[in-house]
């Protein structure tokens, strides 16, 4: 095997994508999910059955102690040399003079805090200034970042600027340590997380609007996510890719 592989958020949606395909490349995966056990268990299980390895643990995000366990049960697999910081929650539709304290402390906990945790956490397992091996960290942003997600959710907009800097910053950090790290944007693509936020028929109502004309899909975010992750990608770091169909 080439190493474990940590996913945040890897029982639904764009994160079971990343897992499936990062262990049919040959990688052990390690996720982290929330309170869904049996979806959770259902993706370990696909997983194994395709001949691939993968170890769900429970963990909230919210939590240090959570993540430090999280990348602990990870090293007992085998060496970590990746990261894929995808775990990350929005908020109902509002205009900005509708938000309190609570609900904005609350996303950037989990879409802030949380990746500076796990960027930490593997840094520690894979820098050769740790003893590590090197490896990559891709961390999930959102196309929402540059556009600002305007009478919707832009305090969730900032929270994704956020990781855009913090993917920028940490690249020239340890590029010299043998570590890579990028940044994904998704743009609209077909999972829960609309239908989390309040809006389930967001998907249908934006298709129309998009420079492709549809949606995307969790796997071909997954995709992109499994290039940066791989030695095709070995020049890459510090780069932002948009996986957002145009828009």
């Amino acid at each position: 095997m080439k190493g474990v592989v940590v996913v945040t958020g890897g029982s639904r949606g764009i994160g079971a994508a990343v897992v499936r395909r990062t262990a049919a490349a040959g990688w052990s995966v390690c996720f982290s999910y929330q309170t869904d056990d049996s979806a959770a268990r259902a993706v370990a299980e696909e997983v194994r059955r395709a001949g691939g390895h993968a170890r769900a643990v429970r963990a909230e995000m919210a939590l240090e102690q959570d993540i430090v366990e999280l990348f602990a049960a990870a090293a007992e697999l085998g060496p970590v040399v990746g990261l894929v910081a995808n775990a990350g929650i929005g908020a109902e539709k509002r205009r900005l003079d509708e938000f309190d304290a609570d609900r904005v402390r609350r996303l950037f906990e989990v879409n802030v805090v949380a990746p500076i945790v796990c960027c930490r956490e593997a840094v520690r397992r894979m820098s050769t200034r740790h003893g590590g091996q090197g490896g990559s960290i891709v961390l999930m942003s959102s196309a929402a970042s540059r556009i600002g997600s305007p009478g919707e959710y832009i305090d969730y907009a900032a929270t994704k600027g956020a990781v855009d800097t913090l993917g920028l910053g940490l690249a020239k950090e340890v590029a010299g340590e043998r570590i890579r790290v990028n940044v994904v944007r998704p743009g609209v693509i077909d999972t829960e997380f609309h239908a989390s936020a309040g809006q389930p028929d967001r998907v249908r109502r934006l298709s129309p609007s998009l420079p492709l004309g549809r949606a995307g899909t969790p796997d071909e975010v997954a995709a992109a996510v499994l290039w940066l992750l791989s030695d095709e990608a070995s020049y890459c770091t510090g780069s932002t890719l948009d996986v957002a169909g145009g828009r």
